[in-house]
């Protein structure tokens, strides 16, 4: 029986001829024509002014965070719900992170929440370097509630848009709010430069200083002259040629995941048992749908990790919703403003394999398989 995976890169001869081109071009570097050209052409599909090309989603907020003046004696505030790189990130700057709970409806972070979680450490004298807000799983948070919350308090926004390229919000696409976004194209996103990430803005000078310091802070000398820390972050001209590639097929790959979203709908949507996180259909229009994710009800006999197991033993790859970060071993000490929700979505939730490269019959597969595991006909 052959192995489904939760979303397995989708690759094809297009991305062969862009890098083997890449390759006989003789720009085998960190840098070179692919990668202006990759920045270019993510910054038109956004609709930003600039683009700036890394070796991976974490680098870009490593910068962005610095530059929006994350250091120790400041705080960041994170959603919760996000894989650790979130709030590693601003771990990395020596910021404070401070964690907050999600919308039950989507896992997205919680407005409402997230705004007392800023006017508190305001009333408390703590000077918040900036607000980092996660578009879980393909959808955009509810940033037409937050934006001018933020402005109105002077606290920057930065989007991590790791996982919602292609996708929009009532505020605009994915990676075009806020005073920086941060996309990634690790192998298991909707699209992928193998590793590789991107830090978007509107403002040229920010992109321009993250890019001298992603180049190890290099002066412009004729000799190697350093005046203060830089990294080594940029991305490669043949990773930036497969990721051209990407970039050209993805309507083609958001569309193929819309409709294993719809196919999942319509085979498991009469279970009373589950909830597709992140509303209805007219939603999946909005979202890029790189992860489909169920919740169980709290009441059903067989647990997440149950479910997961037994769609193991069908050679089928289904994982648990990310653990919010407020619950793990490394930020045990960290501030949080909770609700319940992210914890009881990873308690109850399951990512289904969504990669865009299944065929039908690999869904029909899963969808048995969903159904078998909760005892359903």
């Amino acid at each position: 029986m052959d192995q489904i995976w939760l979303s397995k890169a989708d690759v094809t001869e297009v991305e062969e001829r862009y890098v083997l081109a890449a390759l006989r071009s003789g720009w085998v570097t960190p840098l070179g024509p692919e990668v202006d050209a990759f920045e270019a052409e993510v910054a038109e599909r956004v609709g930003v002014a600039g683009a700036l090309a890394l070796s991976s989603g974490t680098a870009a907020l490593h910068l962005a965070l610095l530059e929006l003046g994350a250091k120790p004696g400041t705080a960041v505030v994170v959603s919760s719900m996000t894989f650790t790189a979130s709030a590693n990130a601003v771990a990395y700057t020596g910021a404070e992170p401070v964690f907050v709970d999600s919308q039950l409806s989507d896992g997205n972070v919680d407005p409402a929440l997230l705004l007392e979680a800023v006017d508190t450490l305001h009333a408390e004298g703590r000077p918040v370097a900036a607000v980092m807000a996660v578009d879980l799983f393909g959808r955009c948070a509810d940033y037409g509630a937050v934006v001018g919350g933020l402005a109105d308090r002077a606290v920057p926004l930065l989007e991590d848009a790791a996982e919602s390229l292609g996708a929009h919000s009532s505020a605009g696409p994915a990676g075009s709010l806020g005073a920086a976004a941060v996309l990634s194209f690790n192998g298991n996103k909707i699209m992928t430069t193998s590793g590789g990430g991107m830090l978007l803005s509107n403002d040229g000078s920010f992109l321009e200083r993250c890019r001298y310091l992603s180049t190890q802070a290099r002066q412009p000398c004729s000799y190697y002259e350093h005046t203060e820390i830089g990294y080594n972050y940029r991305l490669s001209n043949i990773l930036a040629a497969l990721g051209r590639a990407q970039l050209a097929r993805l309507d083609g790959m958001i569309n193929r995941r819309r409709q294993i979203r719809r196919r999942y709908r319509e085979g498991l949507g009469d279970l009373a048992e589950i909830r597709f996180l992140g509303g209805s259909d007219a939603d999946d229009d909005r979202d890029n749908c790189w992860l489909t994710c169920v919740v169980l009800d709290s009441a059903t006999p067989i647990s997440a990790d149950g479910l997961i197991k037994s769609m193991a033993a069908e050679c089928i790859e289904a994982r648990r919703l990310w653990k919010p970060m407020h619950l793990q071993p490394v930020f045990d000490a960290a501030r949080a403003f909770v609700n319940g929700n992210s914890e009881f979505l990873f308690d109850n939730g399951v990512a289904l394999p969504s990669g865009s490269a299944l065929s039908d019959s690999d869904i029909d597969r899963v969808i048995r398989a969903v159904r078998t595991g909760l005892g359903a006909r």
